[in-house]
């Protein structure tokens, strides 16, 4: 059972290795977005925005909505969101040079 845990955890830290992927997550943690508005907030092609919310689909991460003739990507896994979070504050400390002590500290959490 174990190596099937770290089997699929292996495969979603691969799913998250990519900085497009990364980027699109983090805009999608505040909002639904359409592609268009993807592609104009990230500065991407749309072959290459649209390739990323494939595999991210693909992956039951991301949940497409349509308003009309638009459509909408948001995510849909509360557990991503938390696992973006924690990596993210994870980062913050070790970019400022801290330890996850004196970061707690800083944070008051």
């Amino acid at each position: 059972m174990k190596t099937e845990i770290q089997r699929e955890l292996s495969h979603i830290f691969k799913l998250l290795a990519s900085e497009k992927r990364l980027a699109i997550l983090m805009l999608l943690e505040e909002k639904p977005y359409s592609v268009s508005e993807l592609i104009e907030a990230l500065q991407m092609e749309q072959s290459a925005v649209s390739h990323q919310l494939k595999k991210l689909r693909e992956e039951q991460v991301v949940a497409v909505q349509k308003v009309g003739r638009t459509v909408y990507y948001r995510l849909t896994d509360s557990h991503m969101i938390d696992l973006l979070a924690n990596a993210e504050k994870h980062v913050d400390h070790v970019m400022n040079d801290e330890s996850h002590e004196d970061w707690l500290k800083r944070n008051k959490q």
